[in-house]
């Protein structure tokens, strides 16, 4: 019987730390996922993105809007993909606003494989 192999999934990366972002695109392209790295959150409104298999992980802390501004812009516009909100000591108002619009919050400081399992959980629950 011939298995057919699912595509590799997307994430979708913003983050205005040029070494960090480059960090974690190696990071997680060595975990199997194809990645699209994103320095502001009006470059994320302004670009295509994937419509399946694909996950969001937006930094709170950008220049310019932040990652849930451009969230709620993306969930306006009807994209429903899964996302994670990267943040340190969010406060009750942000993780709020970030359950409103279905989207899991990963503190920082990233330690060990905490955002890949994340990711990995989030597109689970999203294919099922």
């Amino acid at each position: 019987m011939l298995q057919t192999l699912a595509p590799p999934s997307t994430v979708v990366l913003v983050d205005d730390d040029a070494a960090l972002r480059t960090a974690l695109k190696f990071a997680l392209e060595i975990e199997g996922f194809v990645v699209e790295t994103w320095e502001s959150g009006e470059e994320l409104l302004a670009s295509d993105l994937p419509t399946d298999h694909a996950c969001l992980v937006l930094d709170y802390n950008l220049t310019g809007i932040n990652g849930l501004t451009a969230l709620a812009e993306l969930r306006r516009r009807d994209v429903q993909l899964p996302a994670l909100l990267i943040t340190s000591h969010p406060r009750p108002a942000v993780r709020q606003a970030a359950a409103d619009m279905h989207a899991r919050i990963v503190e920082k400081p990233l330690l060990g494989d905490a955002l890949v399992g994340e990711i990995r959980d989030a597109l689970a629950t999203t294919d099922a």
